[in-house]
């Protein structure tokens, strides 16, 4: 799909991303086309799998989450079925906001919110341990995020005519 995408899809994208909240005229007129058009677009990017979902960020440490962890996790034995019940846990542990399967010595980072260091302690204990496919978890506490955004870097796509957009 990026080879498809032109400035205005871009434009547009950009905009979705840092908020979602926009309407479809507000979106059209800030990129020069009338609603329908601009409908079309999004709705031809949803379509296309380019725009997953439309969702409302909150603040973790307003609503007493304040204790965030990414944690390395190796498992005693990667085989393909421990790799399927290990992932099919996490995407029912609300906790796991993030988990991706790495290359190195571990196998899986995950990002992690809990209320705090007691909170976290108990998924570990009550979750992710009493699994019995863990072998070895790193915690990194998070300290402190100069950076967090969801938005993909639109600005590295270039479009079809080879200039950036």
């Amino acid at each position: 799909m990026p080879d498809t995408l032109d400035a205005v899809d871009i434009r547009i994208l950009e905009m979705l991303q840092h908020d979602a909240g926009l309407s479809i005229a507000e979106i059209a007129e800030r990129v020069g086309l009338s609603s329908s058009p601009a409908w079309r677009r999004i709705e031809r990017l949803k379509r296309a799998g380019v725009i997953l979902r439309q969702v409302t960020l909150l603040d973790h440490e307003q609503l007493g989450l304040r204790f965030e962890v990414f944690a390395s996790v190796k498992l005693q034995l990667p085989s393909r079925e421990n790799l399927e019940k290990f992932e099919a846990a996490v995407a029912d542990w609300p906790e796991v906001v993030e988990c991706s399967t790495v290359t190195g010595t571990v196998d899986y980072m995950l990002r992690i919110i809990a209320r705090d260091m007691h909170a976290y302690d108990d998924f570990l204990r009550d979750k992710m341990l009493a699994l019995g496919l863990v072998s070895d978890v790193q915690s990194r506490i998070v300290m402190r995020t100069p950076k967090r955004t969801t938005a993909a870097p639109l600005e590295l796509i270039t479009s079809p005519e080879g200039a950036e957009a």
